[in-house]
Order: C-alpha cells, then sequence, then structure tokens
C-alpha cells in the first residue's frame, strides 16, 4: 500500500512532490492535507480514508478527496489486495465533478484516456 501513499507516489509518479503545509509524521492519517502541482496543476488533497488490511480482510484501502481550483474536485480511492500467485491487484476509483468547462473537458479527455493511464501507471510501479 506504501506506493499509494502522498510520499509513497514519488517513488514512482514522474512530477509527484507532496508539500504538506503543516507537518505530517504519518501521511496516511486521515485529515492530512497536502499539496501537488504534478502535471501544471496545483490541487489540495485531503486523506479521508484508511483501512489496513487487517480491519478490512487482507484489502488495505486510501481514499482522498481533491480539488483543483477551477478545474474539477471530487475523490480517489485506491484499494489494494494480494493477488494469486503473488503481487498486487489494484483498484483505483475516481468519483470526479467539473467545476469548469476547462474541467469538464479534462474529465472527458482523462475518461477517456483512463485504461491507458492506468497501463501507465502499472509500467511505472513495475519499473519502480
Amino acid at each position: 500500500m506504501k506506493l499509494f501513499t502522498p510520499r509513497g507516489e514519488e517513488r514512482w509518479v514522474e512530477g509527484w512532490r507532496p508539500r504538506f503545509p503543516h507537518q505530517a509524521d504519518d501521511d496516511t492519517e486521515p485529515g492530512t492535507v497536502f499539496q501537488t502541482d504534478a502535471h501544471g496543476e496545483d490541487t489540495t488533497w485531503v486523506v479521508i480514508r484508511r483501512e489496513s488490511g487487517h480491519a478490512s480482510g487482507g484489502r488495505h484501502l486510501m481514499g482522498y478527496a481533491r480539488v483543483t481550483p477551477g478545474s474539477r474536485a471530487g475523490t480517489v480511492t485506491v484499494a489494494v489486495e494480494a493477488a494469486e500467485g503473488g503481487g498486487s491487484a489494484v483498484q483505483v476509483t475516481y468519483e470526479m465533478t467539473a467545476l469548469s468547462e476547462e474541467g469538464r473537458r479534462a474529465l472527458e479527455e482523462f475518461a477517456a484516456g483512463y485504461d491507458d493511464f492506468l497501463r501507465s501507471w502499472e509500467a511505472a510501479i513495475r519499473a519502480a
């Protein structure tokens, strides 16, 4: 699960550099706020949910709220479970709302390329 935490994604996401307005010893603690400027957009994130595998039958989960001002807002949930034969199965869910016409276009492009987006995550994680 560490690869899907704010600091953990630095290991494999190009340009991902979370900034914490307040010291965050545990970046997975619900209520933790961080900001990113990946892909040329300033986004504010809040950790809204964390479940360890022990509490949820082996499934680890991280939930985030995110806002890119003037563009879009919503939630991102990442669930990780052990996969048969080793490795992990990961499910990523985005629930987003456009805040502007620009945001609507960004979400349409994101949805159209979602499968490729997830494949790029898989390749980046394997390389890390």
